[in-house]
């Protein structure tokens, strides 16, 4: 997420068009991973995160939280995620090897529609968090960190990210 606002169509009194002040010179920004998790017996859903702001997502955070992500779910574990570079590499075997209750799974090369956490950023980016210009990436972190806390109490709104995926596994869960 950058500090940069993404910019939508708002209300404003006529003759009064919204400013949004925004620092320039510099692309702060809060990096985030995230994990949707569902109970098969419970079917409860649950939303795992860490945010790094003014940093990258790389492999060995990755690798840090699917080992954080294994002491918080018990039995066995499947992993459904894109196929980015931050998801391949000796870490990640190591996390495999370590742990063989973990499944990792791929989506398809470029299918952002098929992974229920897309919804999760769409939301934040387009609803929660438009329009909003933070003065750094520290506030702007506080905000992303809200937002996820929100989302993760919000069992409708997980809901909603497993059934805006035509992958949503209903008949074996019963999650609508």
């Amino acid at each position: 997420m950058l500090l940069t606002p993404l910019v939508r169509r708002t209300l404003a009194p006529r003759g009064q068009t919204p400013i949004l002040p925004v620092k320039g010179g510099r692309r702060e920004k809060v990096s985030v991973i995230a994990g949707l998790s569902l109970s098969p017996v419970a079917q409860r859903l649950g939303l795992y995160f860490r945010t790094f702001p003014n940093a990258y997502v790389t492999t060995p955070d990755t690798a840090a939280f699917l080992r954080d992500l294994l002491r918080h779910l018990r039995g066995r574990v499947i992993v459904v995620w894109d196929r980015g570079p931050i998801h391949r590499g000796d870490p990640i075997r190591r996390v495999l090897a370590d742990y063989p209750r973990l499944t990792l799974e791929r989506l398809p090369s470029y299918a952002p529609e098929l992974n229920p956490v897309e919804q999760l950023w769409n939301h934040i980016k387009y609803a929660r968090l438009a329009n909003l210009s933070a003065p750094d990436a520290d506030a702007l972190d506080d905000l992303v960190i809200e937002c996820l806390i929100d989302a993760k109490f919000d069992p409708k709104r997980l809901r909603s990210f497993y059934a805006a995926t035509p992958l949503t596994p209903t008949e074996r869960t019963g999650v609508p």
